[in-house]
């Protein structure tokens, strides 16, 4: 799928799958729980076996095209988050991982450890990833109140 010309989609789809494995790879290994999310994600974008398999494996110091809008930031986050929870062990490493990542995704760095946390604990809870994502956008679209003035 990945040629010579890429189109912006297969950049951001790689992309995302060098990030999973790059979280998978945070703890020193991958478990075969999370090459299996990573496979079942490129599955779902159209990608074989093999070639999700030689962009994990050449993952190293690949750089990656970030997503340009919230719902695909969030998407990204989310797919991280579940990664992290696929070996049923949270590792700090790990979380710390979807920390710095939701950052340079370009969230707000107030708010990307709760929304870590928010994202991990529905996906324990069962919920549907929408659901979760729309509790999660009035979340992340709460603005701070305006400050009061004081007249002297």
């Amino acid at each position: 799928m990945f040629g010579f010309f890429e189109n912006e989609q297969a950049k951001k789809i790689k992309g995302h799958l060098l990030n999973l494995a790059a979280l998978a790879k945070a703890d020193g290994h991958i478990d075969a729980r999370e090459m299996n999310f990573i496979l079942a994600v490129g599955k779902k974008n159209g990608l074989s076996q093999s070639e999700v398999q030689a962009l994990v494996s050449g993952a190293k110091g690949m750089s990656s095209d970030l997503p340009t809008n919230d719902s695909e930031r969030f998407d990204q986050i989310f797919d991280l988050v579940d990664m992290m929870l696929a070996d049923g062990v949270v590792d700090e490493t790990e979380m710390e991982f979807c920390i710095m990542m939701a950052e340079k995704l370009g969230f707000r760095k107030a708010i990307v450890g709760v929304l870590v946390r928010k994202i991990s604990q529905g996906v324990k809870d069962g919920l549907p990833r929408e659901r979760i994502k729309e509790e999660s956008t009035s979340f992340l679209n709460y603005n701070e109140l305006p400050r009061p003035t004081v007249t002297l």
